[in-house]
């Protein structure tokens, strides 16, 4: 196993980081985004404000990532349970203005050697493509609600 970290790109959010972080910092906000999650790849999710619970297809068991910690405006740190793979991730929010936000996603886990070698390229992509989506969000409107 090798310890290994994936850091995203920083993407710009046209918004300050009051609004990005009361929507990233409660897991309630999945509900708004749950039509964009595949049904068939992942079932059965459960959202409180600290926790989303979901079941993957492959896995068999209800996965949680849960909130682990919050630092106001600025980061929220994420880990998985009852997942075969262990991952924390964190979403660093640094307000440039009111009006620019920028987003950074890391992520640690722990892989094989193999799977680190087959799934890096994926992983940095696929969190490149989450900062982007994050960036564009419409916070404003959903921290109003």
């Amino acid at each position: 196993m090798a310890a290994v970290t994936y850091e995203s790109k920083i993407s710009s959010a046209r918004t300050g980081a009051g609004p990005i972080y009361a929507v990233l910092s409660d897991m309630r906000s999945l509900e708004k985004v749950r039509d964009l999650i595949p049904e068939d790849k992942v079932r059965n999710m459960e959202f409180d404000a600290d926790s989303a619970r979901f079941k993957v297809d492959g896995f068999g068991q209800k996965i949680t990532v849960r909130v682990v910690d919050r630092e106001p405006q600025k980061t929220i740190k994420l880990a998985t349970e009852n997942s075969p793979i262990v991952m924390t991730f964190w979403i660093q929010l640094k307000e440039l203005s009111p009006s620019d936000t920028r987003i950074r996603l890391t992520l640690r886990t722990d892989l094989p050697l193999m799977f680190k070698m087959m799934l890096e390229k994926k992983l940095k992509d696929g969190l490149d493509q989450a900062a982007d989506m994050l960036a564009g969000l419409p916070y404003e409107a959903w921290s109003a609600v």
